[in-house]
């Protein structure tokens, strides 16, 4: 059991314990460094955390997009940079960057690609659920010692950092709230793919 820290907003909370924890665990694992290079590829679910923790963890943060309509939004995330991923001639100037890439996406795309932006010794890491095996050269490892990795959640000591961090630094999911007399309606919110990002139920029974 983690309790709640002094000044954690409950409705806040159940999403900081999914998605929040999810992508704060690499930092912490990989004992990222406030002088690291970290980027993001997605902005959603996950990524919009991801983008708030690295930036509140002193980091120098890029965030990957496919959609240039986000790139205002993961500014404002904390994001120092955004680079579109459609574009392979961004993707090729980012070469030797970054010293972690959290992928928080469950789509395919060109691994390869993503690999070269890593410097020596760099990582990419998966906390979403890429739904196809990964097509990644093992040549484009070798050279420069980069490494992949994945993980889930994190153990109750990293979550309970990771909640204190959270209130610390005023990190916030967004969430969109609903009442339990409206739980069908936040199904079909969820449904259509009109949740940002997070949809949390409130009692509003006595």
């Amino acid at each position: 059991m983690v309790a709640l820290p002094d000044g954690m907003d409950l409705s806040l909370a159940g999403p900081l314990f999914c998605g929040g924890i999810t992508v704060f665990n690499p930092l912490v694992q990989f004992n990222i460094k406030p002088t690291d290079k970290v980027a993001v590829i997605g902005i959603g679910g996950l990524g919009h955390m991801a983008l708030q923790f690295c930036r509140a963890w002193g980091c120098e943060v890029t965030a990957f997009s496919s959609s240039d309509s986000k790139a205002q939004e993961a500014y404002t995330l904390g994001a120092h940079d955004v680079i579109n991923s459609t574009i392979p001639a961004e993707l090729a100037g980012a070469a030797n960057s970054f010293d972690l890439i959290i992928s928080t996406v469950n789509v395919a795309l060109d691994w390869n690609a993503y690999l070269a932006t890593l410097k020596p010794k760099g990582r990419l890491h998966f906390v979403g659920a890429a739904l196809e095996p990964l097509n990644i050269g093992v040549f484009n490892m070798l050279g420069g010692q980069k490494s992949i990795s994945s993980s889930p959640v994190g153990s109750p000591a990293t979550i309970k950092q990771m909640l204190e961090f959270a209130v610390q630094h005023d990190i916030k999911p967004q969430i969109d709230l609903f009442p339990f007399s409206q739980i069908n309606e936040a199904f079909a919110h969820m449904e259509k793919g009109d949740a940002r990002y997070r949809v949390v139920l409130e009692a509003d029974w006595k």
